[in-house]
């Protein structure tokens, strides 16, 4: 599951659920239910986020292990 993933990504880039949600342009609570499952990650938010990662978007959606988009 992706929200799974986006945690992950969080963490493991130090980020708080504050900034992330910053970055989107969105309260908190609303980034929380992203994580927690409780709500779909529209596109444009998907799209934002592999690009703060920089990771590709099937990876965030759990289509692939691999992080980056194929050439």
């Amino acid at each position: 599951m992706y929200f799974m993933r986006i945690r992950d990504l969080r963490e493991d880039h130090d980020y708080t659920q504050e900034y992330v949600a910053n970055y989107l342009i969105m309260n908190r609570s609303v980034y929380r239910r992203y994580e927690s499952g409780r709500r779909e990650i529209p596109v444009w938010a998907l799209m934002k986020l592999a690009a703060l990662y920089e990771v590709s978007t099937d990876y965030i959606l759990g289509l692939t292990d691999n992080t980056k988009a194929n050439a």
